[in-house]
């Protein structure tokens, strides 16, 4: 082989090897960037569920009489109260936490053991640290998802031991 084709030859594989190279560096900088717009996602689920979630505890709280619980004993309560002569969904399903994909909610609870409030129970570091929506200031200084506390406490109850 005449020495021409020789190194045109080897040229020829060093373009392949670089365009492999190339082509892998990018499909990786793509996934990345998928994964950080997926979890970024969640995040928005997860407050948003969040939210909902103490919504209707504090409507499950604002709907009490006088003899009834204030605060449900488990998260289904939310879906069928039934503490009054008509049911009434405070809820309309139990959600999957966006972050572990399970309906395993941590909660935070009073006292007597009474759900004022739940969180998520991934340990991960949050992308978002700033710009949160009213009432969750506080999530500005979390390290982990189970920081996002989404409670409810009235003023005049006082702050009990959470529950994992």
């Amino acid at each position: 082989m005449p020495i021409g084709l020789r190194t045109q030859a080897g040229f020829g594989y060093f373009s392949v090897i670089l365009a492999i190279a190339t082509l892998g560096v990018s499909l990786a900088a793509v996934g990345e960037l998928w994964s950080t717009q997926a979890k970024r996602e969640r995040e928005a689920e997860l407050l948003s569920i969040g939210a909902e979630i103490r919504r209707a505890i504090i409507s499950y709280n604002a709907s009490s009489r006088a003899g009834t619980p204030n605060f449900p004993a488990r998260l289904e309560e939310l879906l069928d109260d039934r503490r009054g002569p008509v049911p009434k969904r405070h809820l309309r399903k139990l959600y999957v936490d966006p972050m572990t994909r399970s309906t395993e909610w941590g909660l935070v609870t009073l006292p007597d053991g009474r759900i004022r409030g739940v969180y998520s129970k991934s340990t991960q570091a949050p992308l978002k640290t700033a710009n949160f929506g009213a009432g969750q200031d506080q999530f500005e200084k979390a390290k982990t998802y189970e920081d996002w506390r989404f409670e409810y406490l009235p003023r005049n109850l006082p702050v009990g031991p959470v529950r994992r």
